[in-house]
């Protein structure tokens, strides 16, 4: 288990703790681990993403489920980091995705502040952890969302 807060994860050891790859990576730095609590995830949104094309020509918009996704993400990050699955086959699941409010459109040019609170979970033992996510533009609040997730344990 890593210890103490670790200050950012950076696309390298993100990419060493979920398996999500383009297109499908949403998250470009984890900051402000704080072990099995919270974390802030970052999301540099540009146009050159493929959903930008159909969603919608001319007038492009981050679709919703994307922003959720991002925030997920973010919360596998943290779980990956504060229980040590670096390296190892380590997915997360949705289970659930609850108070879902879409707030403000999210446009290329923007950068997504992923912040993620564990609600319920916390340790190895847990399987099912549950969080509190708002994305943020600036000082926007672009969604909000509670999500539970059933992480598959390496080895288990």
């Amino acid at each position: 288990m890593t210890e103490g807060p670790v200050e950012e994860a950076d696309i390298q050891l993100i990419q060493r703790i979920i398996p999500h790859r383009y297109p499908f990576l949403l998250v470009d730095r984890v900051k402000e681990i704080v072990p099995n609590q919270s974390a802030i995830g970052i999301k540099n949104v540009t146009m050159n993403e493929p959903h930008f094309q159909g969603h919608f020509p001319g007038n492009p918009i981050m679709p919703g489920i994307t922003i959720v996704e991002a925030m997920a993400q973010t919360a596998a990050v943290m779980v990956g980091v504060s229980q040590g699955f670096v390296d190892e086959e380590f997915l997360v699941y949705f289970m659930a995705i609850d108070k879902c409010k879409f707030r403000r459109m999210v446009k290329p040019g923007d950068v997504l502040e992923l912040h993620v609170t564990v609600k319920r979970g916390g340790s190895k033992k847990v399987k099912i952890w549950k969080f509190e996510g708002r994305a943020m533009v600036g000082d926007e609040l672009a969604a909000e969302a509670e999500f539970t997730a059933m992480m598959d344990l390496p080895g288990e």
